[in-house]
Formats: C-alpha cells, sequence, structure tokens
C-alpha cells in the first residue's frame, strides 16, 4: 500500500499523469500502474497509482477519457441555458422541452448524478 501512494504538502497547479498515460499507453495493465495527482481544493497534493484513485466512482469517472466528454458538453449546455433562462419573465416562457431533448436518454442517468454532484 505504500507503493500506491505519495503525500505531499506542496501547492500544485493544474493535474498530471504518468509519463506512460503521456506517451500514450493504452493498455489497461499499465493504466493501472500509471500514477495520477489529486489535489484538493485547500492545495494538498496526493500521488497515487490510477486504481487506487479509481476505487472511487467518482474520481475513475475523472479519470475515464472515453465517457465523461458527452456527459460534461450536456452539464456546460445547462449551465448555458440556465444562465441565458435566469432572469426571464414567466417560467411557461422557458423552452424547458428543448433542453431535455438535447439529453441522449441512454446517458439521462449519468448526467443526473453529474449535476447533483456539481451542485447544480
Amino acid at each position: 500500500m505504500e507503493d500506491d501512494i505519495e503525500m505531499q504538502n506542496t501547492v500544485t497547479t493544474g493535474t498530471s499523469e504518468s509519463n506512460n498515460a503521456a506517451n500514450g499507453a493504452t493498455d489497461d495493465s499499465q493504466r493501472a500502474n500509471d500514477w495520477v495527482r489529486i489535489e484538493s481544493s485547500d492545495g494538498f497534493s496526493y500521488l497515487v497509482k490510477r486504481k487506487v484513485a479509481q476505487a472511487s466512482g467518482t474520481m475513475n469517472n475523472m479519470l475515464d477519457p472515453h465517457g465523461a466528454g458527452i456527459v460534461t458538453e450536456k452539464l456546460v449546455e445547462y449551465m448555458c441555458f440556465k444562465s441565458h433562462y435566469q432572469t426571464v419573465g414567466p417560467k411557461e416562457d422557458i423552452p424547458v422541452q428543448e433542453m431535455q431533448e438535447r439529453i441522449p436518454p441512454e446517458i439521462v442517468l449519468e448526467v443526473l448524478l453529474a449535476a447533483d454532484y456539481q451542485e447544480m
């Protein structure tokens, strides 16, 4: 377990992944041994193996390069929609159905969970 985590008390900017990920390594067993940096909002930084970070469903989704893009896109669309219609008069003037139609049924649950996590 000690080989899977390195704690640092330094503030870093951005996130980084191991050299294997940067070099395009796609083998799952290699990726599981990649190191990822987890940074807390108060500035603490932790280097852990990807397989350790993936024990959290939320972090696993953040590290998944394939599935999160469309969900993030829909969250951004919703934020734009909400910002645009926030000052509109009666609720009848807000095209809610149009926003609902933009979200494919197969990802509705993922979008809902992500929106809840982001406190939208």
